[in-house]
């Protein structure tokens, strides 16, 4: 080999040239779509998918819940409507683990200690006078609180179900 061989460049005619700029734009065009159809599983979309209809889309994409603002609540006497009780299928009364979770978490901080006037478990002398004034009012100062008892005992997420379950059990442990 002499020493022009070797310092001359690699592309020597015009259509070498055209060659290698070509390879240079469609190559890496390639690679990019082959990656992307990798990426993407390949799949196109068919129109008679019953995941991709416009209702099970739409259904996905439903919200799980709403906000309530305390001024949106109707007042004394009329009955606030929920979406999370009319979809509690379960009495909660039956399931006596639920309601014992519930007391525990949410009821026993006050209830077990007779912390702030709460009438303690079992006491019957402070629980009397609170059953003769009937369920409803048991189950109205549970749900919206009563003097130091938050609504729903601090724990804004739980039904009213809930609430008169927990008042039910609290209720039969002095009966």
């Amino acid at each position: 080999m002499n020493d022009t061989e070797e310092n001359s460049p690699g592309i020597k005619t015009p259509k070498q040239l055209i060659t290698v700029l070509f390879a240079a734009f469609v190559f890496p065009i390639t690679i990019i779509v082959l990656l992307a159809q990798v990426a993407s599983g390949g799949i196109s979309p068919d129109e008679n998918d019953p995941a991709l209809s416009g209702e099970v889309i739409a259904k996905r994409l439903k919200p799980i819940g709403s906000l309530m603002f305390t001024s949106a609540l109707p007042q004394a006497g009329k009955q606030l409507t929920r979406e999370a009780d009319k979809a509690q299928t379960v009495a909660v009364s039956g399931d006596t683990d639920k309601v014992e979770t519930i007391y525990s978490a949410s009821c026993a901080a006050c209830h077990a200690s007779g912390a702030a006037g709460a009438p303690k478990l079992g006491d019957k002398q402070a629980w009397a006078p609170r059953i003769k004034s009937g369920s409803d009012a048991l189950y109205n100062s549970a749900i919206k609180g009563k003097k130091a008892m938050p609504a729903k005992g601090g724990n804004v997420n739980l039904s009213d179900v809930d609430v008169k379950a927990v008042v039910d059990y609290m209720v039969s442990k002095v009966e």
